[in-house]
């Protein structure tokens, strides 16, 4: 079975440390069938936290559907917690969560809401980032600086 990591790139002002807020975050994922290599035009999503029984009855997993197209059963979890992206990795790919995937591979990732990140010279935590635009900006009060989290970019890499 495949394990994928998800893979981020962003231009961060002033900030670091972009993570998901809860440990129950919906992530928004598209996939392809790796049956008939059909890709859902539906936004999936899991969390961490859900499981589903698998039709087979051996195990559960947190995401399980069936192929609109060929109706083969797939299914993904979580192989890690998520890792935060830092400053360090500022305009740089960086792992921030591994998959487990069977039947299925994500192909495109949307961050949307749910992040918290904290301010790179303060340490001021701002726990409502909202990345649906693609962007977010705030200004962080007790450094005085503007922060911001722009060109949001996912990729996924084969890990095993």
């Amino acid at each position: 079975m495949p394990v994928l990591a998800l893979q981020i790139k962003a231009e961060l002002e002033n900030i670091t440390d972009l993570i998901p807020a809860d440990a129950d975050h919906t992530w928004h994922f598209k996939v392809q069938c790796t049956g008939c290599r059909e890709v859902d035009q539906n936004w999936i999503t899991m969390n961490a936290i859900d499981k589903a029984e698998l039709s087979s009855g051996r195990g559960e997993a947190n995401l399980v559907m069936k192929c609109k197209f060929c109706k083969r059963e797939s299914s993904a979890d979580f192989a890690s917690k998520p890792v935060a992206y830092e400053i360090e990795n500022n305009d740089k790919f960086a792992t921030i969560v591994t998959i487990e995937c069977r039947g299925l591979e994500p192909v495109n990732f949307e961050p949307r809401m749910g992040w918290k990140a904290k301010g790179a010279e303060s340490g001021t935590v701002f726990d409502d980032v909202d990345l649906s635009e693609g962007e977010w900006v705030e200004y962080d009060d007790k450094s005085e600086l503007p922060v911001g989290i722009s060109n949001i970019e996912a990729k996924f890499v084969k890990v095993k």
